[in-house]
């Protein structure tokens, strides 16, 4: 596991004017640059903990699941693994319709005194009834979402998975009560169990059971088990999983109380609606680009087709590390960021978070993918390693979210999420243009450089148009130094490699431009990394 700590510690002060005088829904829009840096330290240590805690716990969850692509690499055939990718793609899809964006509003509500008695209940009778509605609905239309999603001949892997989804949706806000309520031990707990859960009976089914049957080939088992049925397998063991999340989780969610307040409802969906737009183009952005690689792959057969898919989702997934820590940041950073909003100092503490997290991925660019021949091992099919190619645009790809999902929160705090909407859906259609065009041409490469050139896009505009709305300090001009170079030492690594065409040589030479690199950091930032608790007293 990777270090948490690095991007949030900073206390450096900012001398910045005041930028807007004027409040929004109690939420201030201006800061003093007398701001004392002590108050923002304390602030930035807060959201430290809740990032480790609700962070790192969901990452660790999320990477023991990772952990199964070389499994699952070396088991399926390229054909099996594309299948699931597909149906693992239109889930997420899924799931924004099943909570609409109401875990984000409840973050929101829950700040508001006047409601906060009626938030949860509300919230909670709110997903209920819309979770079974849906359920019904999607279910109806099982056979038409198969053959939508390329696997007509398998319309039960859209069943379980609207159980699963359901199930979902269910615990979303339990486990948003626990992260508000500061609960990390019981959070941590219930996520890890789940996602352990599942890899247990992802092994029960594709190892053990195979083996059973094969040394007891007339034993009953062999009635009902299948073993070209693998991608069912998988899906029953998240299913199986989901369900004990639930039932672990069943205390928190059912401690609301069967009171349903229809303003607060209103007020709320006025908000979250839109956020359902901000989901749909988060999922065409970041997943739906497999479903379209089914639908446009130039492969000439739907098998070759699925087979693309496969590597392209396994090479995605060695974006991971990124990935990962973004999705730390998401869940720590969320509910800080509605919190850090009442204070006066907010806008600089946003800009410090957001320069320490830059720097933290821009390193993690350069591990993964100076030794991209070390980490193309964690997928153990050969095959798949023809779409290696991929990664560091991947890789870059998700530099851009994660910076992407630091500029949102003006939007969020200001009320104004069709705001988000609108971003969104330009990054969408950036995506869907994309891969419509080129995919038939270029196959995977060409849904690496949409989501690319997507959230490149996205970034931009949010920047721009936050800037006017809610001012923050971004010191941007280094930031933009900071991915430039470290883009610049990959093509530098790459050019080596090709005047000397050795592996080990080559992870040797990208040591040292890591080493250099994190030196060129640690100077050029020397005053804010002297304030860390550890670090600091090193380099003084």
């Amino acid at each position: 596991m990777f270090s948490l700590t690095p991007w949030f510690v900073s206390s450096r002060t900012i001398n910045c004017a005041v930028v807007r005088g004027d409040t929004n829904h109690g939420i201030p829009f201006g800061f003093s640059k007398f701001a004392k840096t002590t108050d923002d330290l304390s602030s930035l240590k807060s959201l430290a903990s809740q990032t480790f805690w609700y962070g790192a716990s969901s990452i660790a969850a999320r990477f023991l699941s990772y952990l199964l692509t070389p499994y699952l690499t070396a088991i399926m055939t390229g054909v099996d693994y594309g299948e699931m990718s597909i149906v693992y793609a239109a889930i997420p899809f899924l799931n924004v319709i099943f909570t609409y964006g109401l875990e984000t509003a409840f973050f929101r509500y829950m700040q508001k005194e006047q409601y906060k008695g009626q938030v949860y209940s509300t919230s909670c009778m709110s997903i209920i009834v819309s979770t079974a509605m849906l359920a019904l609905v999607m279910y109806l239309g099982r056979d038409s979402i198969a053959t939508l999603l390329t696997i007509k001949n398998h319309p039960e892997y859209v069943t379980l998975s609207i159980m699963i989804i359901s199930i979902d949706a269910l615990t979303a806000l339990p486990f948003a009560k626990l992260r508000l309520e500061g609960r990390p031990l019981k959070f941590a707990a219930i996520r890890i169990a789940g996602i352990l859960i599942n890899i247990g009976f992802v092994v029960l089914f594709l190892s053990i059971l195979p083996a059973f049957k094969k040394a007891n080939p007339h034993h009953p088992i062999s009635i009902f088990y299948r073993e070209d049925e693998s991608v069912k397998y998988y899906i029953i063991a998240n299913l199986i999983a989901s369900a004990s999340t639930f039932l672990l989780l069943s205390k928190t969610f059912f401690s609301f109380s069967w009171k349903f307040d229809l303003r607060l409802w209103k007020e709320m969906m006025t908000y979250s609606l839109p956020l359902i737009i901000v989901g749909f183009g988060g999922v065409i952005n970041e997943t739906f680009d497999r479903v379209m690689l089914g639908w446009w792959s130039p492969a000439l057969t739907p098998d070759a087709k699925k087979l693309d898919v496969g590597i392209y989702s396994a090479c995605y997934k060695l974006s991971l590390l990124i990935s990962l820590f973004v999705q730390a940041f998401r869940m720590g950073a969320e509910p800080f960021f509605f919190k850090q909003a009442e204070v006066g100092n907010a806008q600089k503490t946003y800009a410090r978070v957001m320069k320490f997290f830059v720097i933290t991925i821009c390193v993690m660019f350069l591990v993964v993918v100076l030794y991209l021949d070390v980490w193309k091992n964690f997928i153990r099919n050969p095959i798949m390693w023809q779409g290696l190619k991929v990664v560091p645009v991947l890789l870059l790809a998700n530099m851009f979210l994660g910076i992407y999902y630091n500029l949102s929160i003006w939007y969020k705090l200001s009320n104004r999420t069709m705001a988000g909407a609108y971003i969104t859906i330009i990054g969408a259609a950036i995506t869907l243009l994309i891969n419509y065009f080129f995919v038939p041409h270029f196959s995977y490469v060409a849904c690496a450089w949409a989501t690319c050139i997507c959230y490149a896009t996205m970034m931009i505009i949010s920047f721009i148009w936050g800037q006017k709305e809610y001012p923050v300090p971004y010191a941007w001009k280094k930031l933009v130094a900071y991915i430039v170079i470290v883009v610049l030492l990959y093509f530098i690594q790459r050019l080596f490699y090709f005047i000397v065409p050795n592996k080990l040589a080559s992870m040797a030479f990208g040591t040292i431009l890591l080493l250099g690199y994190i030196s060129f950091i640690l100077k050029v930032e020397k005053k804010e990394f002297q304030r860390l608790p550890v670090i600091g007293k090193f380099l003084k």
